[in-house]
Protein backbone atom coordinates (compact mmCIF):
# COMPACT_ATOMS: atom_id res chain seq x y z
CA UNK A 1 0.00 0.00 0.00
CA UNK A 2 1.54 3.46 -1.13
CA UNK A 3 0.68 6.28 1.11
CA UNK A 4 -0.44 9.42 -0.92
CA UNK A 5 0.13 13.27 0.22
CA UNK A 6 -2.82 15.64 -0.17
CA UNK A 7 -1.39 16.73 -3.54
CA UNK A 8 -1.50 12.92 -4.73
CA UNK A 9 2.30 12.51 -4.14
CA UNK A 10 4.02 9.17 -2.89
CA UNK A 11 5.02 9.98 0.51
CA UNK A 12 8.04 9.13 2.20
CA UNK A 13 7.61 6.25 4.57
CA UNK A 14 8.06 7.05 8.28
CA UNK A 15 11.44 7.35 9.59
CA UNK A 16 12.84 4.79 11.66
CA UNK A 17 14.87 5.02 14.41
CA UNK A 18 17.51 2.22 15.57
CA UNK A 19 17.22 1.57 19.50
CA UNK A 20 19.17 -0.84 21.22
CA UNK A 21 16.75 -2.49 22.62
CA UNK A 22 14.46 -6.26 22.41
CA UNK A 23 10.53 -6.52 21.84
CA UNK A 24 8.03 -8.88 22.70
CA UNK A 25 4.07 -8.89 22.50
CA UNK A 26 1.64 -10.26 24.49
CA UNK A 27 -1.85 -10.28 21.99
CA UNK A 28 -0.47 -7.35 19.81
CA UNK A 29 0.57 -5.30 22.69
CA UNK A 30 4.31 -4.42 22.04
CA UNK A 31 7.02 -4.35 24.85
CA UNK A 32 10.37 -2.77 24.24
CA UNK A 33 13.04 -3.71 26.76
CA UNK A 34 16.12 -1.17 27.23
CA UNK A 35 19.11 -1.50 29.22
CA UNK A 36 22.95 -1.05 28.82
CA UNK A 37 24.84 -4.19 27.49
CA UNK A 38 24.69 -7.80 30.13
CA UNK A 39 21.82 -6.04 31.86
CA UNK A 40 19.63 -9.19 31.02
CA UNK A 41 17.05 -7.53 28.08
CA UNK A 42 17.46 -11.01 25.84
CA UNK A 43 17.01 -13.24 29.43
CA UNK A 44 13.72 -11.25 29.82
CA UNK A 45 12.77 -11.63 26.47
CA UNK A 46 13.26 -15.66 26.58
CA UNK A 47 11.13 -15.69 29.71
CA UNK A 48 8.36 -13.35 28.56
CA UNK A 49 8.47 -16.27 25.49
CA UNK A 50 8.41 -19.24 27.41
CA UNK A 51 5.07 -17.11 29.25
CA UNK A 52 3.36 -16.58 26.06
CA UNK A 53 4.78 -13.68 24.36
CA UNK A 54 5.90 -13.00 20.97
CA UNK A 55 9.35 -12.21 19.78
CA UNK A 56 9.73 -9.34 17.76
CA UNK A 57 13.42 -7.92 17.87
CA UNK A 58 16.05 -9.10 20.19
CA UNK A 59 19.10 -6.56 20.74
CA UNK A 60 17.99 -3.75 17.48
CA UNK A 61 14.48 -2.51 17.57
CA UNK A 62 13.34 -0.27 14.16
CA UNK A 63 10.92 2.06 15.68
CA UNK A 64 8.62 4.02 12.98
CA UNK A 65 5.03 5.63 14.34
CA UNK A 66 5.55 3.76 17.39
CA UNK A 67 5.45 0.38 15.54
CA UNK A 68 8.02 -2.10 16.42
CA UNK A 69 10.49 -4.52 14.48
CA UNK A 70 13.49 -6.55 13.65
CA UNK A 71 16.17 -5.02 11.61
CA UNK A 72 15.83 -7.66 8.46
CA UNK A 73 19.51 -9.53 9.04
CA UNK A 74 18.20 -9.99 13.10
CA UNK A 75 14.53 -11.13 12.11
CA UNK A 76 13.66 -14.47 14.11
CA UNK A 77 16.91 -14.53 16.34
CA UNK A 78 17.96 -14.06 19.95
CA UNK A 79 20.93 -14.26 21.85
CA UNK A 80 21.08 -17.03 24.42
CA UNK A 81 24.39 -16.09 26.79
CA UNK A 82 26.33 -19.49 26.83
CA UNK A 83 24.81 -20.94 23.81
CA UNK A 84 24.69 -18.52 20.74
CA UNK A 85 22.42 -17.09 18.33
CA UNK A 86 19.03 -19.19 17.89
CA UNK A 87 16.13 -18.91 15.41
CA UNK A 88 13.37 -18.58 16.79
CA UNK A 89 9.69 -17.97 15.28
CA UNK A 90 8.88 -13.72 15.37
CA UNK A 91 5.77 -11.65 14.85
CA UNK A 92 7.28 -9.16 11.94
CA UNK A 93 5.66 -5.71 13.73
CA UNK A 94 3.84 -4.53 16.26
CA UNK A 95 2.11 -1.27 17.73
CA UNK A 96 4.42 -0.74 21.04
CA UNK A 97 2.57 0.08 24.13
CA UNK A 98 5.17 -0.02 26.98
CA UNK A 99 8.99 0.87 27.67
CA UNK A 100 10.77 -1.14 30.23
CA UNK A 101 14.31 0.26 31.50
CA UNK A 102 16.37 -2.42 33.39
CA UNK A 103 18.22 -1.65 36.35
CA UNK A 104 21.09 -3.18 37.99
CA UNK A 105 20.73 -4.60 41.45
CA UNK A 106 22.23 -2.52 44.48
CA UNK A 107 21.75 1.56 44.05
CA UNK A 108 19.15 2.30 41.63
CA UNK A 109 17.18 -0.50 42.86
CA UNK A 110 17.00 0.01 46.59
CA UNK A 111 16.10 3.59 45.85
CA UNK A 112 13.50 2.46 44.00
CA UNK A 113 12.14 -0.22 47.11
CA UNK A 114 11.60 3.10 48.98
CA UNK A 115 8.77 3.97 46.06
CA UNK A 116 5.91 2.40 46.15
CA UNK A 117 4.13 4.33 44.09
CA UNK A 118 6.28 5.98 42.02
CA UNK A 119 5.35 8.98 39.73
CA UNK A 120 4.34 7.78 36.19
CA UNK A 121 7.24 8.34 33.90
CA UNK A 122 8.03 7.96 30.12
CA UNK A 123 11.07 6.84 28.14
CA UNK A 124 11.85 9.90 26.35
CA UNK A 125 13.64 7.82 22.89
CA UNK A 126 10.06 5.92 22.67
CA UNK A 127 7.49 8.29 24.18
CA UNK A 128 6.00 5.34 26.21
CA UNK A 129 4.75 4.72 29.43
CA UNK A 130 7.84 3.41 31.29
CA UNK A 131 8.39 0.61 33.61
CA UNK A 132 11.57 0.23 35.81
CA UNK A 133 12.60 -2.97 37.21
CA UNK A 134 15.53 -5.74 37.69
CA UNK A 135 14.92 -7.91 34.96
CA UNK A 136 16.49 -10.81 36.93
CA UNK A 137 13.91 -10.59 39.99
CA UNK A 138 11.20 -13.67 39.94
CA UNK A 139 8.08 -11.44 39.41
CA UNK A 140 9.80 -9.50 36.09
CA UNK A 141 7.19 -11.02 34.21
CA UNK A 142 3.99 -10.75 36.05
CA UNK A 143 5.23 -7.05 36.28
CA UNK A 144 5.03 -6.49 32.94
CA UNK A 145 2.13 -8.31 32.09
CA UNK A 146 0.34 -6.02 34.75
CA UNK A 147 1.75 -3.23 33.37
CA UNK A 148 0.95 -3.66 30.04
CA UNK A 149 -2.72 -4.61 31.02
CA UNK A 150 -2.74 -1.02 32.66
CA UNK A 151 -1.73 0.69 29.15
CA UNK A 152 -2.76 -1.25 26.27
CA UNK A 153 -6.60 -0.96 24.76
CA UNK A 154 -8.76 -3.22 26.18
CA UNK A 155 -8.75 -5.43 23.31
CA UNK A 156 -5.15 -6.05 23.59
CA UNK A 157 -5.02 -6.63 27.47
CA UNK A 158 -4.16 -10.34 29.29
CA UNK A 159 -6.23 -12.66 31.23
CA UNK A 160 -5.34 -10.60 34.48
CA UNK A 161 -8.10 -8.69 33.83
CA UNK A 162 -6.40 -5.36 35.57
CA UNK A 163 -8.21 -2.02 34.43
CA UNK A 164 -6.34 1.22 33.28
CA UNK A 165 -7.28 4.31 35.57
CA UNK A 166 -8.48 5.56 32.33
CA UNK A 167 -11.65 2.78 32.69
CA UNK A 168 -12.64 3.78 36.10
Amino acid sequence: MVMLTPGGQAAAPPASRSLHACCAARNGAGVLIFGPSGAGKSDLLLRLVHAGYDLVADDRVLLADGVACAPAPLRGMVEVRGWGLVRMPFVERVRAYLAVALIASGGEETAMASERSPEPETHEPSGLPLLRLNGFHASAVARIDVALDCVAPAPLRGRIGVMSLGDI
